[in-house]
C-alpha cells in the first residue's frame, strides 16, 4: 500500500511539471492539456520574444497577457491580448487552449477575459506557438503548416517586420494599429493607424475614429508619396501589395537579430524605432506628423503646404485664396478657389512638380494606362480635375484621376510627384508664362554670377600656372645650361659676344647650342610637312641649317614628365660617344619651354620602314641586311665594352635603328639608356620603360636590366630582319602566338629554313639560318644563358666560329605565357614607352 501511494504522488508530481511549464524551463509551445499561469512564460525558439503576464507599472493592479522582447532590458511590449479586460488577480488567471480557441480565464469571472473567438472549429489537436517573429500562432496539431489563428492579424499599437497592415478582401479582416490609452495603460487609445483601401490606397492616422490627423499619401511604386525620405535600407525593405485578395503594407528586415518596429504612441505620433545594442536604446528612425504641413488639410481645398516658405500655405497656380482676410492672417484652412471658371473641353492641364498627391479616396485608378493616355482620359471627362502617374518616378505605368476638390497637398524641394491640374485655357497661358519668366530669372540669378566667377577663376589660375611654368622653365633651363658651363655658369643667351644663332659649350665643346630662332628657321617653324616621325617623348622634324646641312630636329614634348630626363640623358651621353654605328648628335636648344635635340639627318629613315614596306622590298637585299645586322651588333658592343662607361640602351628595336644613304645602321634614341659604373654588371629600376616584345623578361617583369637585356632586344631585331616578319605578326588562329615561338617550333622540327625570307637565294638562306640560330641564342629565357655581344659579333663575323644549339627561348612555355600575361597587366600601370612607331 505504501508503495502504491509513493507511485501515485510521483505520477501526480510529474503531471504537474508537464501541465505547468515554469519560467526557468519555458518553451515556445502550449498544448491543449497545458495552461500558462502566474510567472510562467512561452519563449520563442531563438529567445527573441517572450509571452506571459505583466503589469504595466506604477500602482496598477491590472494584469495583462502580452508579448515583449526577451533580451531588451527596457521592457518593450509589442502585443497585448486582454488590453481592455485586465485581470485583477494574477493567481486566478490562466491562459490555455479550450474548445479550439486560445482563451484567457479568470476563476472569478463567468466568461473568458479574452478569446480568439474562432467560430469555425476546424483543426485537430490545436497547439499554440510563439515564433521568433513575435507572432503567436494557433496551428493544427496534425498539420503544422496550417495556421488556425495568429496574433499578427490582430495587432495592438505595434507593427513588426512581416506583419500586414491592411485589408483582407476574402475574410474582410481589417488589420490596423491602435495606440495605448496612456504610457502605462494598454487599453484601447484614441489614435489608430489604418489603411483606406478604396480609390488609390493610402494610410491615415485617425483620432477617435473620425478626425484624420495625418495622411501618408498613396503608395506609388516604392514609397508613400507623402514620405519622400522613405527609401530602401541595407537592413530593411518596404512592401505594398494590391490584389484581388488583399491590400496591405508591410516591411521586412534582413535578420531576426535586427529589431525594428513601427508604433502609434498614446499622444498620436507615428514612430519607427530601431534598437541600437551598442548604446542599449531604441533610436527613433522616422516619425510623423513632424511639422505643420503634415497636418491633414492644413491649407484646405486646392491649397498646397510648403514648410520651406512663409506663410506655409499657397494656392495652386490658377487659384486664389477663398478667404483673403483669413489667409493673410495665416489661416489657410479655407483653401483656394479658381480664378477663372472652367470651359470644357478647351481647358488645359498645368504641371505642378514635387507634390504630395491629393487625398485619393474618391480617385479612380487604372493601372493599365500610361501618363499620356491618362491625360487624354481626364481631358475627355469634364468632371476630372487632375491626373497623375500611379508610379512614384512619374511617367511610368498606371493612371490616377481625381474628381472634385483637391485636398491635403504638400510641396517638396525634392521628392513627391508631378500633378497635372485642370485650368481654364486663359489661366493656363498666364501661369505658363509666369512660370517661364520665374525660371528665366532664376537661371539668370544662378548663371550670371557663376559665369563671372568661372571666368575670374580661369583668368587667375591661367596667370598663376603661366607664371609658375615660366619660373620652372627658367630654373630647369638654368640647371641644364650650368651643366654646359660649370666653370662660370654663363648663358649664351645673355652673352653679347656669342654668335646670334649658334654657340659652343664649355664642358662639351663638340656640342653646339642653337637658338630657338635658328631652329624655327631650319624647320619652317616646325611645319607638319617636315615631320619625319614620332619618338617616345616628341616629334622629329627634318631641318636645314643656314650652311645647307640637313639635320633631324627632335622636339621634346612640353607636357612630357620624362622629357627633361631624356633630354639630359641624350645630351650628356651621346655627346661623349663616337662610333660609326651610333647616331651623331650635333647640338641642342634650351630656350623658353623648349628642349630640342639636333641630330645628323639619315635619309633612309629607320630599319623597320625598309624591312616591312613591301614596296621597298628590293632595296634591302640579304647582303645589305646582313651588314645592318653586323653594324647593329658592333654598335651595341661599343656601348657595352669599348665606350668610357658600360651603357645599357634598354630600348633597342628596328624603329630606333636609323640608316644612312649607304644603308649603314646607326643606333639612336638613348632617352632610356642607363650607365653601369666600373665592374657593375646589372641594375634595377622601379620605372620600366621600353617596348613590348623587345624587352627581356627579367626587365619587363622585375625591372632588372643588364647587357643581356640589350642582347635579348638585338636577338629580336635579328629574327625580324632575317624572316622579315613582325614579332607580333601572327593571328590568334595560328598556334604560334609570337615570332619567337614560331621560329623555335620550326627549329625543334628541323624546319627553320621555312621561316627565312623567301626572297633569299639558297646560299643566302644557309647564312640566314645561322643568323636565326644566333638570334635564338640571344632570346633565351634565362639571361645567364645568352651570349654577350662580343661572342655575338664573333659568331656573325666568322663562319668557322661554332654556334651552340639554343635552349628554351622566352615566352614559349606555359610558365612564360603566364609571365607574359603578368607583363601586360603590369604595363598598364607602370610602363612608359619610348618611340613605338606604327608599322
Amino acid at each position: 500500500m505504501r508503495t502504491l501511494l509513493l507511485f501515485f504522488f510521483f505520477f501526480l508530481f510529474c503531471s504537474v511539471l508537464y501541465l505547468f511549464p515554469r519560467t526557468g524551463s519555458a518553451t515556445d509551445l502550449l498544448t491543449a492539456d497545458q495552461s500558462l499561469v502566474n510567472n510562467q512564460t512561452l519563449l520563442s525558439a531563438g529567445q527573441i520574444f517572450e509571452l506571459g503576464f505583466f503589469t504595466p507599472g506604477g500602482n496598477s493592479s491590472n494584469w495583462y497577457l502580452g508579448i515583449w522582447y526577451k533580451n531588451i532590458p527596457q521592457r518593450t511590449y509589442v502585443w497585448v491580448a486582454n488590453r481592455d479586460d485586465p485581470s485583477q488577480n494574477l493567481s486566478a488567471a490562466a491562459f490555455r487552449i479550450a474548445d479550439g480557441n486560445l482563451v484567457l480565464l479568470d476563476q472569478r469571472a463567468t466568461y473568458p477575459l479574452w478569446s480568439t473567438n474562432r467560430t469555425t472549429m476546424s483543426g485537430n489537436y490545436p497547439i499554440a506557438q510563439l515564433l521568433d517573429t513575435g507572432n503567436l500562432v494557433l496551428r493544427d496539431g496534425t498539420e503544422s503548416s496550417r495556421i488556425l489563428w495568429q496574433s499578427f492579424d490582430y495587432p495592438t499599437d505595434t507593427l513588426l517586420p512581416g506583419m500586414k497592415l491592411g485589408w483582407d478582401r476574402t475574410t474582410r479582416l481589417d488589420r490596423f494599429l491602435n495606440s495605448w490609452a496612456g504610457p502605462e495603460t494598454p487599453g484601447t487609445g484614441k489614435f489608430s493607424f489604418e489603411l483606406n483601401h478604396t480609390g488609390f490606397p493610402e494610410i491615415f492616422l485617425v483620432e477617435s475614429s473620425s478626425r484624420i490627423v495625418y495622411r501618408s499619401g498613396a503608395w506609388s511604386g516604392s514609397r508613400f508619396s507623402g514620405v519622400p525620405e522613405m527609401q530602401p535600407l541595407n537592413h530593411a525593405s518596404f512592401e505594398f501589395v494590391t490584389s484581388s485578395q488583399e491590400v496591405y503594407y508591410s516591411f521586412h528586415v534582413s535578420s531576426h537579430t535586427i529589431y525594428s518596429r513601427l508604433t502609434v504612441t498614446p499622444d498620436g505620433i507615428l514612430r519607427r524605432y530601431t534598437w541600437i545594442p551598442e548604446i542599449g536604446q531604441w533610436r527613433p528612425f522616422w516619425y510623423a506628423p513632424k511639422d505643420q504641413c503634415d497636418n491633414y488639410r492644413e491649407c484646405g481645398v486646392y491649397g498646397i503646404c510648403d514648410s520651406n516658405s512663409s506663410p506655409v500655405c499657397k494656392c495652386i497656380p490658377g487659384f486664389r485664396p477663398r478667404y483673403p482676410e483669413a489667409w493673410n492672417l495665416r489661416d489657410g484652412s479655407g483653401g483656394c478657389a479658381r480664378k477663372t471658371d472652367l470651359d470644357c473641353p478647351r481647358d488645359k492641364f498645368l504641371k505642378t512638380r514635387n507634390v504630395k498627391l491629393p487625398e485619393s479616396a474618391a480617385a479612380a485608378v487604372n493601372r493599365g494606362l500610361g501618363l499620356k493616355e491618362c491625360g487624354e482620359l481626364c481631358a475627355r471627362n469634364c468632371s476630372c480635375t487632375a491626373y497623375a502617374s500611379a508610379n512614384v518616378t512619374g511617367g511610368g505605368s498606371g493612371c490616377v484621376i481625381w474628381f472634385g476638390g483637391l485636398v491635403d497637398m504638400r510641396q517638396y524641394p525634392d521628392g513627391g510627384q508631378d500633378l497635372y491640374v485642370r485650368l481654364a485655357a486663359s489661366d493656363y497661358l498666364k501661369e505658363s508664362n509666369s512660370i517661364l519668366e520665374s525660371k528665366m530669372k532664376m537661371l539668370l540669378i544662378i548663371i550670371i554670377p557663376s559665369v563671372v566667377s568661372i571666368i575670374c577663376a580661369v583668368i587667375v589660375l591661367s596667370v598663376y600656372f603661366w607664371l609658375r611654368k615660366q619660373k620652372q622653365s627658367k630654373v630647369k633651363n638654368t640647371r641644364i645650361l650650368n651643366l654646359f658651363h660649370p666653370s662660370d655658369g654663363s648663358n649664351y643667351l645673355d652673352d653679347s659676344s656669342a654668335p646670334a644663332d649658334i654657340n659652343r659649350t664649355t664642358s662639351y665643346p663638340e656640342l653646339l647650342l642653337f637658338s630657338l630662332a635658328a631652329i624655327h628657321e631650319a624647320t619652317d617653324s616646325f611645319s607638319p610637312a617636315n615631320v619625319l616621325g614620332q619618338g617616345g617623348f616628341g616629334l622629329v622634324y627634318k631641318g636645314k641649317l643656314p650652311s645647307g646641312q640637313e639635320v633631324a630636329v627632335k622636339r621634346l614634348s612640353i607636357n612630357s614628365t620624362a622629357g627633361l630626363e631624356q633630354f639630359q640623358n641624350e645630351v650628356f651621353l651621346i655627346a661623349k660617344l663616337q662610333h660609326r654605328n651610333l647616331v651623331k648628335l650635333y647640338g641642342c636648344c634650351i630656350e623658353q619651354d623648349e628642349q630640342i635635340l639636333v641630330y645628323e639627318y639619315l635619309p633612309q629613315n629607320s630599319l623597320d620602314s625598309l624591312l616591312f614596306d613591301e614596296s621597298l622590298r628590293s632595296v634591302l637585299d640579304w647582303r645589305k641586311r646582313f651588314n645592318v645586322i653586323v653594324g647593329i651588333a658592333r654598335g651595341i658592343l661599343y656601348l657595352h665594352r669599348d665606350s668610357r662607361f658600360r651603357i645599357i640602351h634598354r630600348d633597342l628595336k628596328p624603329s630606333n635603328i636609323l640608316l644612312d644613304a649607304e644603308l649603314n645602321p646607326k643606333i639612336s634614341d638613348f632617352g632610356m639608356a642607363r650607365i653601369l659604373n666600373g665592374d657593375q654588371v646589372e641594375g634595377t629600376t622601379s620605372r620600366i620603360g621600353g617596348t613590348y616584345g623587345y624587352m627581356s623578361p627579367e626587365y619587363g617583369l622585375f625591372g632588372r636590366f643588364s647587357v643581356k637585356s640589350d642582347v635579348f632586344s638585338f636577338g629580336m631585331i635579328l629574327l625580324e630582319t632575317v624572316t622579315r616578319k613582325k614579332i607580333n605578326g601572327f593571328s590568334q588562329e595560328d598556334p604560334s602566338l609570337s615570332l619567337i615561338s614560331h621560329v623555335w617550333e620550326l627549329w625543334r622540327a628541323d624546319r627553320v629554313s621555312e621561316v627565312v625570307d623567301s626572297s633569299l637565294s639558297l646560299r643566302d638562306s644557309n647564312e640566314a639560318v645561322r643568323c636565326l640560330q644566333i638570334g635564338l641564342l640571344c632570346v633565351e629565357e634565362t639571361a645567364a644563358h645568352r651570349p654577350d655581344m662580343q661572342a655575338v659579333v664573333l659568331m656573325l663575323s666568322s663562319e668557322t666560329t661554332p654556334v651552340p644549339s639554343p635552349k628554351q627561348p622566352a615566352f614559349v612555355s606555359a610558365r612564360s605565357e603566364v609571365l607574359l600575361t603578368r607583363e601586360r597587366i603590369c604595363s598598364v600601370n607602370e610602363m612608359s614607352f619610348s618611340g613605338i612607331f606604327s608599322r
